[in-house]
């Protein structure tokens, strides 16, 4: 019968808390959790995180393989930067996300430091009543003023009914279009599928982003933004 320290069942706690109990299960018979490995990690805690964050990123890359492309294909219009760029930065938006709104100005700083960056806009309307603000932003992008509409609409705070409105009439939109359009299959469809991707991604919140190998969430900052760029330009 196999029998267990304290330090050996509470590490393999912990490991359990941050990897999953099927991670502790793999530690606690694959020999990894002999007595020298164990003290190793017990003297240096700080060591928990970093595997904790390499942890989650292999299972984001894990994640992402299999729906890469269509995470990179654009909904058509809805694209800033260089159409044809080399690199294609994905984020994942919501018109009511405060985080998003501080984004922006990382994303406009970021395509204008790097003319080979192609951003893919993807609308993920998670709070409510987004999804009106998200529709009317598709419509935009079949009428080519996506982008405009995009900062407009950021630019107004929340996605009100009457700042949808004040920001259509802003930019030009065709409105008569733009709710022909916002009611079509396809505007349906585009958000659906990216409420898919997100879960798939294991997004639960915005801004989310996706950059060559890399799925992550948060407003990272413009630094953390650059230093993915140039992990995906270097790959």
């Amino acid at each position: 019968m196999m029998t267990f320290s304290f330090r050996s069942f509470a590490l393999t706690a912990i490991i359990a808390l941050v990897f999953g109990f099927g991670g502790a299960a793999i530690w606690s018979f694959s020999g990894l959790g002999n007595d020298g490995t164990r003290s190793y990690l017990l003297e240096h805690p700080e060591l928990l995180p970093e595997m904790a964050e390499a942890y989650q990123k292999k299972e984001a890359q894990d994640r992402l393989a299999d729906i890469s492309d269509a995470v990179k294909k654009p909904f058509p219009g809805a694209v800033f930067g260089n159409p044809n760029g080399s690199v294609t930065l994905v984020e994942f938006t919501d018109y009511a996300c405060g985080y998003c709104r501080m984004s922006e100005e990382h994303v406009a700083a970021l395509v204008k430091a790097n003319p080979d960056l192609k951003v893919v806009i993807r609308e993920f309307p998670i709070f409510e009543g987004s999804d009106k603000a998200a529709l009317v932003a598709l419509a935009a992008a079949d009428q080519d003023k996506y982008a405009e509409f995009h900062r407009a609409m950021f630019a107004k705070g929340a996605p009100t009914d009457a700042a949808i409105a004040q920001t259509a009439k802003e930019v030009g939109l065709d409105m008569d279009k733009a709710r022909a359009f916002a009611a079509t299959p396809a505007a349906q469809a585009e958000l659906t599928n990216n409420i898919a991707m997100a879960q798939r991604l294991g997004f639960s919140g915005t801004p989310s982003w996706v950059i060559g190998n890399q799925a992550f969430e948060g407003a990272v900052g413009l630094s953390a933004l650059q230093n993915a760029v140039d992990d995906a330009k270097g790959s």
